[in-house]
C-alpha cells in the first residue's frame, strides 16, 4: 500500500530532482576518496531538503526529525535518517551548485507554458539575517568601548600584579598564563574583536570614499566631453577628475576598480564614510554577521538583508531573485533586468515597480533594454520649481502622464497582483522570514532556493509532471 496518495507533492519532488541535472555535485562527491564513510544520495539530501522549504521547514534539526516523524519526509528519505549535521554540511558546501538550480527549474516553468515575459513586477522585501540587531555596534561606540576596556584591562593587569607578588611571597613563584582570571580573559576577547570590526570597518568605509571618488571623476570626465562647454571648462573638469581618481588610489591602492567595484552588477551597501576616508560616527557593524545591515521593515529596524524578485504576470513564477545588504531598492532595478535576461535570453516587454523603484536612471535601463517601465513617481509637487525644464524632472513627468491614462492605471494597477503574492506566500504561508545561514554569500545562495521552490510549487499547482515534459 502507498505511503501518501496518489499526486501528493513528495512524490513530484521527488520526479523533479530525477530530472535535475546534479553533475556539479556528484562531480563532488565522485573525486572523495571512496575508502571513506559511504555518503549519503546527493538526489535524497536534495529532495528532504527542497521538501522542506516547499512546507515550510528549513531548520537541518528539523528536517533531521522529520524523516523519522513525518511519511513524506520518509517517502523522500527512503528510509534513511541523515544527521542534522550531514544535512547542514550538503546545504553549506553546495550552496551554489542548489542555488544554480533556479535556471532548470525556470526552464521547467517555461516549458510548462507559465512563462510569458510580457508583463513582469519588481519588488523587495527585507529578510532577517541570521543575527541580532543588538549585535551591531557603531564606529563611534567601538573607539569609545576600546578606551574603556584597555582602561579596565590595565587596572586590572596592575591589581593582578599585586597580587601576583603577595602569592608569590606566601607560595612562591610560577603563575602561568592560563591563570588569567576569567574577567579579564572575557575582557581581552571582547576587546580583540571590537578591535577587528573597527578596522574592518575603516577599510570598507575607505573602499566605499574611494568607489564615490571613482565615481564622481566618471562623471566629470563625462561632463568635460561634451560639446559647447566654455573656454577652460573642459581641462577644470579633467583637472578634478584626475584628482578624484588620486585620492581614490590613496585610500584603496592602485586599483581602480576596486574591490567587487565595478566587477558586480548588484548594489552594495556602502559604510556611511567621511571625505578623508574614516567611517563616519554612526557607521555599524554586526559581530555575528558584518555582511548585513540594519534596516526599517515593517514600522521597526532589524538586521537584515534585501531580497529582490522579478514575477511574470501569468502565473506569478519568479523568473529573477537577489539579495543585497542595500536597503534602499532604486539602483536594483538594472541588475534584475539583467538577471531576468541572462536566466531567459530575452527581456520582457513591460515592467511595473513601486515609487521606490522610479529614478531617471532606471527609465533609461528599461528603454536600453527595450522594455516599457511603469514606474509609480509618488506624490509629486505640483507648481514651477527650479528644477522644473531639468531632463530628471522632464522623464519623471512624462511617466506620471503615463500613470495617469486609463492604459497606464490599468497597467500599474496589475503590479500588486503579480508582485506580492510571491513575496506573502514565502514569508507567510511557507513562514521564511528569516535566514539560516551568514554572509551575503550564504544569503544569496538561500534566497535562490526560496525562490526556486516557490516556482516548483508553481508548477506542481499547474499540474505539470516531468513526464508531460518530454
Amino acid at each position: 500500500m502507498d505511503w501518501l496518495p496518489e499526486g501528493h507533492l513528495a512524490y513530484f519532488v521527488l520526479e523533479v530532482v530525477e530530472t535535475l541535472d546534479l553533475s556539479a555535485i556528484e562531480d563532488v562527491y565522485a573525486r572523495r576518496d571512496a575508502r571513506g564513510e559511504r555518503p549519503y544520495s546527493p538526489r535524497m539530501l536534495l529532495g528532504v531538503l527542497v521538501y522542506g522549504y516547499c512546507v515550510g521547514v528549513f531548520s537541518s534539526r528539523k528536517l533531521a526529525k522529520a524523516t523519522y516523524e513525518d511519511v513524506a519526509f520518509r517517502v523522500l528519505a527512503g528510509g534513511e535518517h541523515p544527521h542534522s549535521t550531514r544535512i547542514a554540511d550538503f546545504r553549506l558546501e553546495h550552496r551554489q551548485a542548489v542555488a544554480e538550480l533556479f535556471t532548470q527549474v525556470l526552464k521547467l516553468c517555461e516549458r510548462a507554458g507559465l512563462i510569458k515575459l510580457g508583463h513582469v513586477a519588481l519588488d523587495g522585501t527585507k529578510i532577517a539575517a541570521n543575527a541580532s540587531k543588538h549585535k551591531a555596534m557603531s564606529y563611534d561606540r567601538m573607539k569609545k568601548e576600546d578606551e574603556r576596556l584597555r582602561a579596565e584591562i590595565a587596572s586590572m593587569f596592575a591589581k593582578a600584579e599585586a597580587i601576583d607578588r603577595e602569592e608569590d611571597e606566601l607560595y612562591g613563584v610560577g603563575k602561568t598564563a592560563e591563570d588569567l582570571p576569567t574577567e579579564l580573559q572575557r575582557r581581552q576577547s571582547r576587546i580583540e574583536r571590537i578591535r577587528h570590526a573597527k578596522a574592518e570597518l575603516e577599510r570598507e568605509a575607505a573602499q566605499a570614499r574611494a568607489e564615490q571618488l571613482r565615481q564622481n571623476a566618471a562623471a566629470l570626465e563625462e561632463r568635460a566631453s561634451q560639446s559647447g562647454l566654455r573656454a577652460g571648462e573642459a581641462s577644470r573638469l579633467q583637472t578634478r577628475a584626475r584628482k578624484s581618481r588620486e585620492q581614490a588610489k590613496k585610500l584603496n591602492g592602485d586599483d581602480d576598480d576596486g574591490p567587487g567595484a565595478a566587477a558586480a552588477d548588484l548594489p552594495q551597501g556602502r559604510i556611511a564614510s567621511n571625505s578623508d576616508g574614516t567611517p563616519k560616527p554612526g557607521a555599524q557593524r554586526n559581530f555575528t554577521d558584518p555582511d548585513s545591515r540594519i534596516m526599517f521593515s515593517g514600522g521597526s529596524f532589524l538586521q537584515a538583508y534585501n531580497s529582490q524578485i522579478v514575477v511574470d504576470e501569468r502565473a506569478q513564477v519568479i523568473v529573477a531573485a537577489a539579495v543585497t545588504n542595500q536597503a534602499p531598492d532604486s539602483e536594483h532595478l538594472p541588475a534584475m533586468l539583467e538577471l531576468v535576461k541572462r536566466n531567459l535570453k530575452r527581456s520582457p516587454e513591460r515592467l511595473s515597480a513601486d515609487n521606490g523603484y522610479c529614478s531617471q536612471a532606471n527609465i533609461a535601463a528599461c528603454a536600453a533594454q527595450g522594455v516599457e517601465p511603469y514606474l509609480s513617481t509618488g506624490r509629486s509637487k505640483h507648481g514651477p520649481s527650479d528644477h522644473e525644464h531639468s531632463a530628471r524632472w522632464a522623464s519623471l513627468h512624462a511617466m506620471q502622464t503615463k500613470l495617469s491614462t486609463p492604459a497606464g492605471k490599468a497597467i500599474y494597477a496589475r503590479r500588486k497582483v503579480i508582485a506580492e503574492p510571491p513575496l506573502g506566500q514565502i514569508k507567510h504561508a511557507r513562514s521564511f522570514r528569516r535566514f539560516s545561514m551568514r554572509g551575503l554569500d550564504k544569503a544569496r545562495a538561500e534566497w535562490s532556493l526560496v525562490c526556486w521552490t516557490h516556482n516548483l510549487l508553481k508548477l506542481f499547482r499547474a499540474g505539470w509532471r516531468p513526464a508531460f515534459a518530454i
